[in-house]
Parts: structure tokens; sequence; C-alpha cells
């Protein structure tokens, strides 16, 4: 049981760093309306699918994703987390970085709180560093 949203992202981050489908999973919630797409796929809706998907996501391993720069809003019952995720690739080169951004969405239900929704899609090398278009205004 998640006691907040930050903990079910948390866990769901820490799980495709270990490549554990069945943690992964018990982050994502019960319901068969759960989508995930992940980026320049299609949209995967339900439980079952969302599992697969991320089987077949995870079967090469490990994957080494970074949060950075969340964006939160915050409801009682929905959390709204959009943020940058720097991917880490190990080729014969070396380590390569790319960037995706991601929304994800989590609820709170009776076990706490739940992803409904993972959306990732690529993003350009620059989103991974501040960028002054990319933060909320400020009043002075």
């Amino acid at each position: 049981m998640f006691a907040t949203p930050e903990e079910a992202e948390h866990a769901f981050y820490e799980a495709l760093e270990q490549a554990d489908c069945v943690r992964l999973m018990q982050v994502w919630a019960d319901d068969e309306e759960v989508v995930c797409i992940h980026p320049g796929g299609l949209r995967i809706v339900g439980h079952s699918a969302v599992h697969e998907s991320w089987q077949q996501v995870l079967s090469n391993g490990p994957l080494h994703v970074r949060p950075l720069r969340p964006l939160v809003m915050l409801s009682m019952m929905c959390a709204v987390h959009v943020l940058v995720e720097q991917v880490a690739v190990r080729t014969r080169e070396g380590t390569q970085f790319a960037n995706c951004y991601a929304t994800n969405i989590y609820h709170k239900g009776p076990t706490g709180w739940r992803m409904v929704m993972h959306h990732a899609s690529s993003a350009p090398t620059e989103a991974g560093v501040l960028d002054l278009h990319d933060v909320p205004d400020m009043l002075h």
C-alpha cells in the first residue's frame, strides 16, 4: 500500500531499475481502465495488457531511468506527475542518454495510491536541462 503518490512513483522507477515486473505491477491499479503508452508505441489498455507490455520491455534487462523535474498537480483522490525521464542506454561506445516526457497519473483508492496511467514520449535533449519556458510563471 502506497501512502502517497510519491511513494508509488518511487516504487515504479525502482522496479524499472531492478527489472522487477512483479513489483512494477504492484504500483498499478488492478482496474481494467489503466492505460500505458510507451514512447512511439500504441495505447495499451487493461491490466493484463499493460503487464504483458512491461514484461516485453523488461525482458531486455533493467531500465536505467532517472525521473527529473516533476511538476505535480494533486487533489484529494488524484495526482498527476509530469516529468522528464532521463534514460541511460548502454552501448558498445559507452553510455548514452535519451530524454522522454512522462505523465504518470495516480488515483487514491482503498489500497492507497496506485498508478492508472503512464504515458511517455520522446523529448529533446534540452529537456533534461532547466529551461525557463518549462517552469510555471512566477509572480513578483
